[in-house]
Formats: structure tokens, sequence, C-alpha cells
């Protein structure tokens, strides 16, 4: 590391600790020709991948992209701003950890299918409805029948199911 007073390329660290909630580690540094102190914050840099369209075509991964699909999905829906945050972060630290260069769309939206049906199984069917291409009642009809086989999520959300529970139970 370079001083920033001196610009000599020896600096030793005097003291380290966590900040910015453990995502950080702040160090207190000296240079070792002049003496002077500074401090540097050192966190992981994570690359996203490129998302590989339908098409063939790859373009960079585009967040706004992402919590736009997910917040239209989610209109007009009971569902917490903080919940919709943490189920974005959850798909970006996904994507962050594959090691992958390249994603294809088709994962991704099953990511978002995935964290829909975490938070709201209407926004779930109506994002399904336009990613799957939906054609007619009988596709919802499907989709619906689909959510149905899968096992549920653990409760706690603050929604009326979209499905009615079974009597058997």
């Amino acid at each position: 590391m370079h001083c920033p007073f001196c610009n000599f390329e020896d600096t030793k660290v005097i003291d380290s600790r966590l900040a910015g909630e453990g995502r950080q580690v702040r160090r207190r540094r000296a240079c070792v020709k002049c003496g002077e102190r500074f401090t540097t914050f050192e966190s992981p840099e994570l690359v996203m991948p490129h998302v590989t369209k339908r098409d063939d075509r790859r373009e960079p991964f585009d967040e706004a992209k992402l919590r736009h699909g997910i917040l239209m999905a989610l209109q007009k829906r009971p569902v917490k701003t903080e919940d919709i945050e943490a189920g974005i972060e959850r798909i970006i630290h996904r994507l962050q950890t594959m090691g992958e260069r390249d994603v294809e769309s088709r994962r991704i939206g099953d990511m978002v299918m995935e964290e829909l049906r975490r938070l709201d199984e209407v926004a779930y069917v109506r994002f399904a409805s336009i990613y799957r291409s939906f054609q007619d009642v009988t596709a919802f009809q499907d989709e619906i029948q689909r959510l149905r086989s899968l096992p549920r999520f653990p409760e706690g959300r603050e929604q009326m199911s979209l499905l009615p529970e079974d009597e058997d139970k």
C-alpha cells in the first residue's frame, strides 16, 4: 500500500478491526518513511456475471431490471419492503457466489420465481404468467396445480393463501 502523503510504497498495519457490520476490515496504517498514519477499508469485491439471453445476446447484469420485475409482480400485494429487499439481496448474493462469468437469463428467472413463491403466492403466479408466456387459463391452472405440489415455506407471512388449505390434514 502506497502512502497517500509521500507515496512511499511500504506501510505497516498498526491495528485491524471489523467495520460495516462485519463486511469490511478497517486498517490503521503507518508509513515506514514519513511516519504519517492513515486508515484503509477492505471489502470483498464479488463480480456479477453477464446475463445470456434466450437469443444468445450477452449483457451486464442489471439490478434495476431485477428489482423492477419483482416490484411489478408484487404491486399492491401486502409484502414488507424489508422482505422484498432481502429477497433481492439473496438473488444477488447467489449470483455473486456462483463463480460463473455468464449465467442464463432463465436461471435468474427461476431464482426470482423461487423468491416470489417465498414472498407471495399471487405475485409468484403473476410473474410466472409473463415469464412462462401463459397463453390461456389452462396454463394458469397448471401453474397453480404445480404450486400446490411444491413444499410450503415456513409460515409467518401476513397474507392469505392463494391455495385453499387441505381439509384432510
